[in-house]
């Protein structure tokens, strides 16, 4: 594949309802993040990031959210795509809302009849058939490129590399590569021959040590504390471009580590429900939500200004390659 010679900075927003972290909240759903997505996205305008909201079903079929899209869509500086939540796209029961499952837990044809309900669902929303798609809580497995084929998607940025939660029945995708590749069909970890592009997430330890000692230290065991004890004691630690997670020095490290490793993208995340108090676990007060604006716009000035990205949505960097 062909790639621009600037690197692409992609900004995806996982669009759904408020505090999907709660069984109570997915039980009740509410989108008041979604009713303010006008200040985030006038945020971008001002540094000319062009982001993709990946959208999931409820979000998708509630009359106002939908409003909301059209309107960000009307302006003509963003993409809408697909988020899946396995446990609230139809057909679904109340145990899948209760278990939170991540995708690849369901049977293939359970996955393809979601997939086809959130498809249409954002199609009759927004008017434009989505090409491009994440999974919800990374749930992704190669099992689904097919799926994803026959709907028409031509885009997937589920695979985070070093994240690792086979522990929990979830995705294990260490080893993954930094730069987009088109999927295969066996694994989605490697190169293959379907029309799908992978789009991975930015995320890298921030040490460079040989392969096989990141295998290791992603997959080891008592997963969580070990990991907690290494980065306390700063002998290392998972970087990713996500301001709720990440410092803004620690987004633009990684930034400058990917460009000298040749890596042609910049691919951010977070959820919509971080954008507003209490919408999620991470911003709950006024001050933290000012953090994270302040933190995201450090890192969007540096790669564009700095390290020279160019902003893209999903589609328009898959039209590069």
């Amino acid at each position: 594949m062909t790639t621009t010679a600037r690197p692409v900075l992609l900004v995806a927003i996982d669009t759904e309802g408020d505090n999907q972290w709660d069984l109570e909240a997915r039980r009740n759903q509410r989108f008041e993040n979604i009713y303010a997505l006008g200040r985030l996205h006038d945020f971008f305008a001002r540094l000319g990031v062009r982001p993709t909201y990946v959208v999931t079903h409820p979000v998708a079929t509630d009359p106002r959210s939908a409003e909301v899209l059209r309107g960000l869509l009307a302006r003509g500086d963003c993409e809408i795509g697909s988020h899946h939540h396995a446990w609230e796209t139809p057909p679904c029961t109340e145990d899948d809302v209760r278990r939170h499952p991540y995708a690849l837990q369901l049977p293939l044809d359970q996955f393809d009849a979601q997939l086809a309900a959130l498809t249409d669902a954002i199609t009759t929303a927004v008017g434009t058939r989505p090409v491009s798609y994440r999974s919800g809580r990374f749930g992704f497995s190669a099992s689904h490129v097919s799926s994803l084929e026959q709907q028409g998607y031509l885009i997937d940025s589920s695979v985070a590399p070093l994240f690792y939660e086979a522990h929990k029945q979830g995705p294990d995708f260490v080893g993954a590569p930094l730069t987009p590749y088109f999927l295969a069909y066996d694994n989605a970890t490697r190169p293959g021959s379907s029309g799908v592009l992978e789009l991975p997430l930015s995320a890298a330890l921030s040490r460079r040590v040989p392969a096989f000692v990141e295998r290791l230290y992603a997959r080891t065991p008592f997963n969580y504390q070990v990991k907690r004890a290494l980065r306390l004691a700063r002998i290392a630690h998972v970087r990713w471009l996500r301001p709720s997670y990440s410092s803004a020095d620690d987004m633009c490290h990684l930034g400058r580590q990917l460009v000298a490793r040749g890596v042609p993208i910049l691919n951010l995340l977070f959820h919509s429900s971080e954008v507003i108090v209490g919408g999620s676990p991470y911003n709950k007060t006024q001050g933290e939500l000012d953090g994270f604006y302040e933190r995201l716009g450090q890192f969007l000035t540096y790669a564009t200004r700095d390290l020279e990205a160019e902003p893209m949505t999903f589609q328009e960097f898959r039209r590069t390659s």
